[in-house]
């Protein structure tokens, strides 16, 4: 179970994931020696699950962030394994998530333009087996963008 030390860390850290742990023991009140412990049993208990840096898309030639609302025939493993293999094959698609609704899967896909994005749609996902339907929705602006989950809205008893 969390505590409120536990809870700030993890606060602090997904604002600056580069805290020293001098830093972070500083900024939530505890000596260097019980943070790191509390920062290595978070990251053992797969609490913090790694460090990356957050690029910015328009620098690195990622203009087009695309969603895709895909159906498939059934939901036989023989279906959906190819499938889902070509996904975790594609780095330009972000976010796979089983979704309810009218499709059954969503995904987040960022390419350089739309040639590239019709390129990744025709010659992947549409030759994926059991592949129905692909409806994409592109994103025009991103008025909000967020990786960092709100535990400040959460009673610690929620977190076991």
């Amino acid at each position: 179970m969390l505590d409120k030390f536990d809870i700030s860390i993890l606060s602090a850290l997904q604002k600056d994931g580069r805290l020293s742990n001098r830093d972070l023991a500083e900024k939530i009140g505890l000596s260097t020696a019980p943070c790191w412990r509390r920062l290595k049993r978070l990251e053992d208990e797969d609490y913090i699950r790694g460090y990356t840096a957050e690029l910015n898309a328009k620098k690195v030639n990622l203009n087009v962030i695309a969603f895709a609302q895909v159906s498939m025939d059934n939901h036989h493993p023989g279906t959906l394994m190819p499938f889902l293999s070509i996904v975790q094959g594609c780095p330009e698609i972000q976010e796979c998530h089983s979704v309810s609704g009218d499709c059954d899967y969503l995904l987040k896909i960022i390419t350089r333009d739309l040639d590239s994005y019709d390129e990744l749609l025709s010659k992947k996902l549409l030759q994926a087996k059991g592949v129905r339907s692909v409806n994409t929705m592109f994103s025009m602006r991103q008025p909000k963008i967020t990786r960092e989950f709100p535990l400040s809205e959460f009673p610690l008893s929620d977190f076991s």
